[in-house]
């Protein structure tokens, strides 16, 4: 009989404060390219045995506006079937969706077997910005801790892996990034006037992430803390941690030939020298 897991939150969290911008170059751009390259392959060998193995998986993405989550779900997923995994990206909840629990919109989404979903923003939400605008009660938000730690714990013992990447820039180099997108054309879409707002309370957001990070951070889901201000360095590091712990547990040498398979190629094909 499965014993459910017991959910233990880590005394020894993350803190903004604790990112390496120092340490997040990259040598040069060949360098990058083939490192990129070589992580692209080994995922999606990962994402043929999960396949096979009918393994699910969810990868959550947070971080500050102009941060990088697009590039660096565009580098995760280049190379993978688009058959197996969905990209959710997540905004102000519609109307209908207002009135039912915040995890509804979330539980909906959740990947079939052999698949996986990425989350560009998630149900912590919650705990960010519907605090840090007042959306919510304080006593909605603190209460969220504990139901999103519990959603997180029946996702892990019905077999689901999560994985939590936290995406973090300077203000400086938000700045720059915006200035950026404002003079080109072909990214101005992704401007809003709630990214210069958001600016405003940054002290605010960043006391609401380190205690989201600090409450939500357990045995069975860590947070993953980037520093983002070099993108080829946030690319590698980011799909290095989700090979990593998407790897766990999992046989990924590749599924033998199905003897059947094998036969009718022999007979339809003359092929005579197929080794599993």
């Amino acid at each position: 009989m499965h014993k459910p897991t017991a959910i233990q939150i880590l005394k020894n969290t993350i803190q903004l404060a604790d990112a390496d911008f120092e340490g997040s170059a990259m040598e040069s751009k060949a360098i990058y390219r083939r490192k990129l390259n070589k992580l692209q392959e080994r995922i999606s060998h990962i994402q043929q045995a999960y396949y096979h193995q009918n393994k699910r998986a969810i990868i959550i993405f947070e971080g500050w506006d102009a941060s990088g989550k697009g590039g660096v779900i565009r580098r995760l997923t280049e190379k993978l079937d688009p058959r197996g995994y969905r990209v959710i990206p997540i905004s102000a909840p519609k109307p209908d969706e207002q009135s039912r629990h915040y995890l509804y919109r979330f539980q909906k989404e959740l990947p079939k077997a052999g698949s996986m979903t990425i989350f560009d923003r998630s149900y912590y939400g919650r705990v960010l910005v519907e605090r840090v605008e007042e959306l919510i009660s304080n006593k909605e938000w603190q209460r969220a801790y504990y139901e999103i730690n519990e959603f997180e714990r029946l996702l892990s013992d019905d077999g689901v892996c999560i994985i939590k990447i936290f995406l973090h820039i300077t203000p400086e180099e938000q700045l720059q990034r915006l200035y950026e997108r404002l003079h080109n054309p072909y990214k101005r879409w992704k401007v809003t006037e709630e990214d210069f707002r958001n600016r405003l309370r940054w002290k605010d957001y960043e006391k609401a992430i380190n205690d989201m990070f600090k409450q939500t951070t357990t045995n069975i889901a860590a947070w993953h803390l980037i520093a983002a201000n070099r993108k080829w360095y946030t690319r590698i590091q980011t799909l290095e941690i989700i090979c990593a712990h998407l790897e766990k547990d999992v046989d990924i040498i590749p599924k033998p030939l199905d003897p059947k398979v094998i036969k009718a190629a022999e007979q339809m094909l003359s092929i005579s020298d197929i080794k599993n």
